[in-house]
């Protein structure tokens, strides 16, 4: 059936249309509903339900929180109980590691104001109260389109067509998406959103910063045995598995009901087409200051996700005729402290205030340009400056060298309000920085034992991911052939190592290998549409309702 063929969309009109039930789209209508009940404000979710697809650590500072909602702590349905007491950071190397003491580190390190708790579960809890001052939240409704008015302003979002093939065709349970129209639209849609980069591009948002950067989070939740459980607990590490110029770092954060977070990210800029995130990950949980806590115990869920890295320099434009970025659509995670949900609630309040000022105007469809004016004043630019350089000399100097120089810049910035360094350059993006297989030596991960590390396809099991099996995949390669002459040909296949869900293949068959894109697996973590070599997979929406459903990730 042809465009043209369709049954036409219906439509719904708002004031505010968000795209995204996480820290920022809540906040976001939370904070338009507090300026002004009569607003029509409507958030958009892809997830089967709030919290579905959130996966963070997660330590959360609550800053922004305290000015949304000042009295959270006071409700006993907040998800949010456990308090840091205890702030360890290592260096990992082989069988040891090293404890840094606490002094040596800047003060915007130290967590003990932190809380410890499932980001899920708070956007869970978060949720209702939006429903309570009028928001009206769609889960299961993947916004898969911009739609734009006769002067190619936004005018709001359409939802993914339901009941489509995998060939294409209408099934008997096809239903045409919504129109859902807005006279400002909010992309709350984290890390890599496919809507938020169509509309990077179109409207050259970037023109003027650094190319983005990202990193990929794994995590998994585990029950450990009462005796090794220390709750308010938090540690970090650099260093082993990875060598010194992989950047990354792991965390262990020990919360509510004997239960641990653990996690491990790895900055998506690596050289060596042969490393694998997942396997590094399971290769940590075998050191043996490690392996003890999880002995014992009991696994309960895995996740992974992109995460956002560039920081101040790479945030790009966040405001464009009827619309606007907020949260880590935009990345505003703090990279150093493994932080960003403060920062993408602070985004998501400040650019509420604007477009309701906006509003309070009359106007609409038009450029809120005052909060992008705003915002590298306020709490969450004053952040992310003061940290700007970490990355870039992490990434420059590698491990041994750029950490150390990247903790004396946070001292000088602290103290004295000044970098040694200026504001670095990230160089290029993520997906240029791959060698030739020919530079580097396959690499032979340990079996996995099945107890503390585990292989991928008993991990997404976990992760309780569900798509539609005949539906068209959403996991889309431009060119095939450049996918078989430089992918694989060149660069050794690395998409079979980089995602973490098992999702691509090099299948041989006779003289030609076939990639296969197991897309049911595919937990959305984004990292295809960040690392391909030559930027020819893009992650688009599959149906509403798909992918993981973290239940308290």
């Amino acid at each position: 059936m042809s465009t043209e063929e369709l049954p036409p969309r219906e439509s719904m009109e708002f004031d505010v249309v968000i795209v995204g039930a996480g820290p920022s789209g809540l906040s976001a209508a939370i904070r338009l509903k507090q300026l002004n009940a009569d607003l029509n404000v409507v958030v958009v979710e892809k997830g089967s339900e709030v919290g579905a697809h959130i996966l963070s650590g997660a330590v959360i500072d609550p800053i922004s929180l305290d000015k949304l909602i000042p009295d959270w702590r006071e409700d006993p349905d907040c998800p949010l109980k456990t308090q840091v007491k205890d702030d360890h950071f290592y260096w990992m190397f082989g069988d040891n590691r090293i404890k840094l003491p606490g002094f040596a580190m800047p003060p915007l390190m130290h967590n003990h104001h932190c809380y410890i708790g499932s980001l899920g579960n708070v956007c869970r809890w978060l949720a209702p109260k939006a429903e309570a001052l009028g928001v009206e939240i769609y889960p299961g409704f993947a916004a898969a389109e911009v739609l734009y008015d006769e002067k190619g302003a936004v005018r709001g979002i359409a939802t993914g067509d339901m009941g489509i093939a995998k060939d294409g065709t209408h099934k008997d349970s096809y239903t045409r998406g919504m129109e859902l129209l807005g006279k400002y639209t909010l992309f709350a849609e984290g890390a890599r959103g496919s809507l938020s980069k169509q509309l990077i591009a179109k409207f050259a948002l970037d023109a003027k910063s650094e190319p983005p950067k990202f990193g990929i989070g794994l995590k998994e939740v585990w029950q450990i045995d009462p005796a090794k459980h220390k709750k308010g607990l938090i540690q970090h590490s650099f260093g082993w598995p990875l060598n010194n110029s992989t950047g990354g770092g792991s965390f262990l954060y020990h919360y509510d009901d004997n239960r641990v977070a653990v996690g491990f990210v790895v900055h998506l800029n690596y050289d060596d087409p042969y490393l694998s995130p997942f396997d590094e990950f399971q290769r940590f949980k075998t050191h043996p200051s490690i392996r003890d806590v999880f002995e014992g115990g009991k696994r309960l869920a895995y996740g992974a996700r992109a995460i956002t890295e560039g920081g101040y320099q790479s945030v790009p434009r966040l405001t464009f005729p009827g619309g606007a970025l907020v949260g880590c659509a935009a990345g505003f995670v703090n990279v150093p402290r493994i932080k960003g949900v403060h920062n993408a609630m602070g985004t998501g309040m400040l650019a509420a205030e604007h477009v309701a000022a906006a509003l309070a105007e009359g106007r609409a469809n038009d450029e809120v340009a005052t909060y992008e004016n705003a915002w590298r004043d306020s709490a969450v630019g004053k952040d992310l400056f003061r940290i700007r350089n970490v990355k870039p000399l992490w990434s420059k100097f590698g491990t041994f060298l750029g950490v150390p120089l990247g903790a004396l810049d946070m001292w000088t910035n602290q103290l004295f309000g000044f970098s040694l360094f200026g504001t670095l350059s990230h160089a290029k993006p993520d997906r240029a920085t791959l060698d030739p297989a020919k530079s580097h030596a396959p690499k032979n991960y340990p079996k996995p034992d099945g107890k503390i590390s585990f292989d991928k396809l008993s991990s997404v099991f976990l992760s309780n991911t569900n798509h539609e099996e005949d539906q068209p995949v959403h996991l889309k390669v431009t060119d095939m052939n450049l996918q078989k002459t430089s992918e694989h040909d060149v660069f050794a296949g690395p998409s079979n190592r980089y995602c973490p869900a098992g999702v691509y293949e090099w299948v041989e068959e006779g003289s030609s290998p076939r990639f296969q894109i197991n897309a049911q697996n595919c937990v959305h973590c984004k990292t295809c549409d960040v690392k391909d070599p030559n930027g020819n997979i893009t992650w688009v929406p599959p149906e509403g309702g798909g992918g993981p459903n973290y239940e308290a990730m």
